[in-house]
């Protein structure tokens, strides 16, 4: 287990390494001068600074450094926990992310809680419903769930519980009550893909076995699926909550941008449109350590759901 984890932990210390270079060369491959793009913002024009002027700006956001130097300077920060100044707002990433994360982390927790519940509930409900008619009907939603578009599950939200029912607001990020439509909008698709798992998990369960036996002791079929069933069925949530994780981190951009929420979704459509490299490389790096621990933790993990497995090392011959 010792040689496993060791193992589990240089794989994901060269997942984030990975990650964090290729986001960086292909943003320097893209079209575009980063002090150009910022002085455009600003309502400045390239030309219009002195050439001294130009070398100072360059020299100050590190850009008259090469391409390869630029890249160490950024790496080592980051390995010191410094993911330098932002080229746009003239402020440490990390103060900007201090500010947007908790808004982000927030959303992404509540949704990732609603999307367990909703999607094993559904499941659940699936397995013991009997009447045939309403479990057809069950077993159809969770391919609605997630062929839906999140944009127009999110304008739809927004079109009956804010506009028309007033329950929540349509935008903004004050308050819970503001928390609960981006929240469900981001949950969908995820629990879409748990209900549909973990049916089929059920399907497979119910034909074993110690099924019969559990039947054969007396247990009515609530404890059979309570006991038995549903712990089996589920294994396999374990690993699609690992990887929801990086969907989620994804799909909180594009709602972000929906429901006007200043998070790190936002924050990262604006340092993209406007190449602010650091930003973009800090939150990169925090999401791919979100999705390498969340999935070392779910290995970690399976032992405990299932004794069968085990990692044990390998024998040389």
């Amino acid at each position: 287990m010792t040689r496993y984890m060791f193992g589990r932990i240089a794989q994901a210390l060269l997942v984030l390494w990975g990650a964090y270079s290729i986001t960086y060369f292909i943003l320097y491959l893209l079209p575009g001068d980063p002090l150009s793009i910022m002085l455009s913002a600003s309502g400045l024009e390239l030309e219009s600074l002195s050439p001294e002027a130009l070398a100072q700006a360059r020299a100050y956001y590190g850009l008259d450094r090469g391409l390869l130097e630029q890249y160490l300077h950024l790496l080592l920060g980051a390995l010191q926990g410094d993911f330098g100044q932002s080229l746009t707002q003239n402020r440490p990433v990390t103060e900007l992310l201090a500010e947007r994360l908790p808004q982000t982390l927030a959303l992404a927790g509540l949704a990732i809680l609603l999307s367990l519940v909703g999607g094993i509930g559904l499941a659940y409900l699936t397995a013991y419903v009997r009447w045939q008619p309403l479990k057809v009907a069950l077993t159809r939603l969770p391919a609605l769930g997630f062929s839906v578009p999140v944009f127009w599950m999110g304008l739809l939200l927004i079109q009956v519980f804010a506009f028309s029912l007033g329950w929540f607001p349509a935008t903004g990020s004050k308050g819970f009550e503001s928390l609960v439509l981006p929240a469900v909008t981001l949950a969908i698709p995820s629990a879409a893909v748990y209900a549909q798992v973990l049916q089929r998990g059920f399907q497979g369960v119910w034909r074993e076995p110690y099924i019969v036996t559990a039947y054969a002791k007396g247990l009515s079929r609530a404890q059979v699926q309570a006991r038995h069933a549903f712990r089996n069925a589920a294994l396999p949530i374990l690993t699609l909550v690992g990887l929801q994780v990086g969907n989620t981190v994804s799909g909180a951009i594009l709602v972000e941008t929906i429901f006007a929420r200043n998070g790190v979704g936002r924050l990262t459509q604006e340092a993209v449109l406007r190449q602010d490299i650091p930003v973009v490389l800090a939150v990169v790096a925090i999401s791919a350590a979100a999705f390498v621990v969340i999935n070392l933790i779910v290995d970690l993990l399976y032992p405990a759901f299932d004794p069968r497995i085990a990692h044990t090392p390998k024998v040389s011959s």
